[in-house]
């Protein structure tokens, strides 16, 4: 018991720390989960929890109130140390139900309700203890079923004599001017480009329109989340802006990995079409990140309280890595086909300068790929509640850099995209190939 308990909670606890806060409205049916985890929030010590519940029904074999053990259901506020030593009480068999331990605090049971038959109830808990806890809701009567309504509010009193409600989890209450910091410099950004493109126009193609279309979604994209984390600061809700954020951020998302897979076959700098191989990679792409922006939508509207929650959250997770790794695939093509031609068409300089572009996107891909799937996560894993907006900072810098070195690197030239090559520089090239060729025998 102690152990599944341990995976469900630890899980779900390392997985839930995107929550921002804002009041969330769960519907609970028919649900016999010992342990349901609801939001996750970082408290101040001027920490506020609102818990509102209604239609509240306990269903089993014997469901009379007056006979249930109601003491052993209700909501409890955790960190993630204390759980720890809530399993090892489990395990010790100090304690037989999760509202026994004292390493918990305690919100409400269902043996406090006014009286028996009352079906809800609204609670106001002040948490003075500033740390990281995770809202749940346990259920230690094995065969009982319990449906429910709950609208959860946690928010942090500002200080002074306004008394004013901030919905964003502290550590994250900054994340407002973060992400409107991060549209200002894409904007710029933008303009930039544009400017490049105007200046010279004789040498653009088509994939640097598109270069300027993506650059765009992005800046609107984090406009839209800065907006919305600026309505749920200040009163739990995104009015809307949520919705134009997802919007935003499914277009960025297929519009991103298309770039990546249009240079990366050299598609309108190097060659004027896509081979077949090349289109089946964007027909697997694009469909992918279809499913991948519907299951964060899932993810984020539901909540891990959903008994669904979790198989969405897996299958985004796959879903992205099969992305990340199918956009190599054209990468690897072109630097291929570049290698060959560098052997066979007596331009050894040119198709060399080519093939060095190439690798050198090659591993600022992979390395874009893995700092924002991996370290950056691994940041927000160990870093203090307090400073998880560094989080989010390291991770839009990686991108933000990814896209100027994008830029950058494949911006029109007036030789498209390539210098010219005199003859000395021709043979040192055609040597180079040479002893890259004796090294891999």
């Amino acid at each position: 018991m102690s152990s599944s308990l341990s995976l469900i909670f630890l899980i779900l606890l390392s997985i839930t720390s995107i929550a921002v806060g804002e009041i969330r409205y769960s519907e609970i049916r028919s649900d016999h989960r010992p342990i349901i985890p609801f939001d996750e929030f970082g408290f101040t010590h001027r920490g506020q929890l609102e818990l509102n519940v209604t239609q509240i029904s306990l269903a089993g074999p014997n469901s009379d109130s007056s006979t249930l053990e109601l003491s052993k259901v209700g909501f409890f506020l955790c960190t993630g140390d204390a759980w720890i030593h809530v399993l090892q009480q489990i395990e010790d068999a100090e304690i037989t139900c999760t509202l026994q331990s004292d390493s918990i605090h305690k919100v409400f049971t269902f043996d406090r309700l006014p009286k028996p038959g009352t079906d809800s109830f609204n609670f106001l808990y002040p948490e003075s203890n500033a740390d990281q806890y995770t809202l749940v809701f346990a259920n230690c009567l094995p065969q009982v079923k319990v449906s429910m309504n709950v609208r959860s509010a946690m928010y942090n009193l500002e200080n002074g004599k306004s008394n004013r409600r901030d919905y964003l989890s502290a550590g994250k209450t900054i994340l407002p001017r973060v992400y409107f910091l991060f549209f200002v410099a894409y904007f710029v950004i933008a303009a930039v480009w544009i400017n490049i493109l105007y200046k010279k126009r004789l040498t653009v193609f088509r994939i640097h329109f598109f270069m300027l279309a993506v650059v765009i979604l992005k800046a609107f994209n984090l406009l839209c989340e800065a907006e919305d984390k600026s309505y749920i600061k200040r009163t739990g809700s995104a009015h809307g802006w949520d919705v134009l954020f997802y919007i935003f951020s499914f277009l960025k998302g297929i519009s991103l990995f298309t770039l990546i897979v249009l240079i990366g076959t050299g598609w309108s700098i190097l060659k004027p079409y896509l081979q077949d191989k090349e289109k089946k990679v964007l027909i697997i792409v694009i469909p992918l990140q279809v499913v991948a922006n519907i299951a964060q939508v899932v993810i984020d509207e539901t909540g891990p309280y959903g008994q669904e929650w979790m198989t969405w959250k897996q299958l985004f997770l796959l879903v992205d890595v099969v992305c990340c790794c199918a956009v190599l695939f054209p990468i690897v093509w072109s630097i291929k086909n570049l290698r060959e031609a560098a052997r066979t068409d007596g331009k050894a300089a040119v198709n060399l300068m080519k093939l060095t572009l190439f690798r050198h996107y090659y591993i600022v891909v992979i390395c874009y790929i893995y700092f924002t799937r991996v370290v950056v996560y691994a940041l927000e894993t160990i870093t203090s509640y307090k400073y998880l907006w560094t989080s989010v900072v390291a991770g839009e810098l990686a991108t933000l850099a990814f896209y100027v070195f994008t830029g950058y690197k494949f911006k029109p030239e007036a030789h498209n995209p390539y210098f010219v090559i005199d003859d000395e520089e021709e043979e040192a090239a055609a040597e180079q190939l040479k002893l890259e060729d004796e090294f891999e025998l």
